[in-house]
């Protein structure tokens, strides 16, 4: 069975992925720190991993695999969910694959270290917009739509 997992710190679409993984009857788990409440949906289960640096990214890293597919904007972990063989769509609907994720970690990487060589580097300060959200719910069921094909069941 194909379970969606979510990086759900600072995950702006936990409500529009629960509704897909509540219309194709698929196991949705929110990993984060605390902070959430726990749904009541019974396709939904919420795991809260110890305080810490990158524990719900170890954790998510730990338990995807082929046929699972995961919610993130976090690159370094997306990175490696697709090298455990997971699909990764990120909040505002791109998805990333084996064959894009090197470009997005090195610019991810350049970016970092002009904020450190330059502390008044400010980022794009894009919003998160009604598009970012219908272009996820889109990418999200055609991702969902190819993984539940491979995995049996």
């Amino acid at each position: 069975m194909t379970t969606l997992y979510i990086d759900a710190d600072a995950c702006p679409v936990k409500a529009e992925a629960e509704r897909v993984a509540t219309r194709l009857r698929q196991p949705m788990v929110l990993v984060c720190n605390g902070g959430l409440r726990p749904s009541q949906n019974p396709f939904v289960r919420l795991e809260i991993v110890p305080e810490g640096p990158d524990v719900a990214d170890k954790w998510i890293a730990e338990h995807c695999g082929p046929g699972d597919v995961v919610v993130t904007a976090d690159i370094p972990l997306a990175d490696r969910c697709l090298k455990a063989g997971a699909q990764v769509v990120e909040p505002n609907g791109e998805v990333l694959t084996l064959a894009n994720i090197g470009p997005r970690l090195a610019t991810r990487d350049l970016m970092q270290d002009i904020r450190s060589a330059n502390p008044f580097h400010q980022g794009s300060g894009k919003g998160f917009s009604k598009a970012d959200r219908a272009q996820f719910l889109q990418s999200l069921d055609r991702v969902m739509a190819a993984a539940m094909r491979v995995q049996p069941g």
